[in-house]
């Protein structure tokens, strides 16, 4: 976008997704910004039909959407996900889409080991159990209906390696866990630094993902997979919804084949009444979180920045963080 570009229409889809308390840097550009809290799929097209460019977070941008948005030349995805807008038509208008990167490298790593420390030590199934009143049932100084059991010595098999995946791996190695690597799933040609796939499974005694998910990790995590989980793992996802297959993960928790699993995501957000882990949501294994692993002040505040700053950046003329090929077919 050349820098003599003015008076640019910009309209973030949804505001709301980012709390309040968070603030947006200033824009170093003529622009008018309309911004909306929520926008619902029926109104996506509507909206950005003038807009020159998109701020969003989870509002999905399709095809259809994108049809009309004839003055559309960016838009900035307010996260690192970027399975909400159709990269391939965005290719297809020459829109350049971008996307916020490496804010998460403290939140997510955090808040998986809290989903670790608490599954390994039973710590909110003993606190139930304290409030139901089994301590006093007890008649003892202290009561074993949980298992607990150290990190150290466990083998923690990590599956992607990007910036999350390794920030996680350097708490694990802190922690004294075996830290193993998997390689794609299908493949075994990735070298000595990595584990296949299948041996992670095997091997491992807590598994957690950090993965995008696409056509190629789409239900990573199914039926065939839990049986090959020898060690009855805990299952960690704060990726993203739809790596694991959820009826198997009920079914894999229901049967012991995995010993817990804690999750920050689901296919459908906000968690919806037909989603199958509605059945295992009072289990005392299982602990889901409101796509909340990602959101410590620090980090919102740092997403928000560099989202502001991509933008900036763009209508200054150089680009930076850009996901896909605009102008290519």
């Amino acid at each position: 976008m050349p820098q003599s570009a003015s008076n640019l229409r910009v309209v973030f889809l949804d505001r709301a997704t980012i709390p309040p308390a968070t603030t947006l840097k200033k824009l170093p550009f003529h622009h008018s910004l309309e911004i909306y809290e929520t926008t619902s799929p029926n109104e996506v097209a509507e909206r950005i039909r003038n807009a020159d460019i998109v701020i969003t977070n989870k509002v999905k941008l399709n095809a259809d959407a994108l049809e009309g948005a004839t003055n559309l030349r960016l838009i900035a995805i307010a996260a690192t996900g970027t399975d909400n807008v159709d990269l391939q038509a965005c290719n297809r208008r020459g829109v350049s889409v971008t996307n916020v990167r490496n804010y998460a490298v403290h939140t997510v790593p955090e808040h998986t080991f809290a989903l670790i420390f608490a599954l390994r030590r039973s710590l909110t199934a003993y606190r139930t159990a304290v409030q139901a009143g089994r301590w006093q049932e007890s008649g003892q100084f202290c009561f074993f209906d949980y298992p607990i059991k150290d990190l150290a010595g466990s083998t923690l098999g990590i599956i992607g390696d990007g910036a999350l995946g390794k920030a996680t791996a350097e708490i694990g190695k802190a922690l004294g866990l075996n830290v193993l690597f998997s390689a794609f799933k299908g493949r075994g040609d990735m070298g000595s630094l990595y584990t296949p796939f299948e041996r992670v499974l095997e091997e491992s005694d807590i598994i957690t993902l950090h993965c995008p998910l696409n056509d190629a990790t789409r239900d990573l995590i199914s039926d065939d997979e839990f049986a090959q989980m020898k060690r009855r793992p805990l299952l960690i996802n704060t990726a993203r919804g739809g790596l694991v297959n959820e009826h198997a993960l009920v079914k894999a928790l229901t049967t012991n084949q995995i010993s817990g699993a804690g999750f920050d995501v689901v296919t459908q957000e906000p968690l919806s009444a037909e989603n199958p882990l509605n059945e295992i949501l009072n289990h005392p294994a299982f602990i889901l979180t409101p796509h909340v692993a990602w959101a410590s002040e620090e980090a919102i505040q740092s997403l928000a920045d560099q989202l502001m700053e991509n933008v900036a950046a763009f209508v200054d003329g150089k680009p930076r963080h850009i996901v896909n090929t605009p102008g290519q077919q």
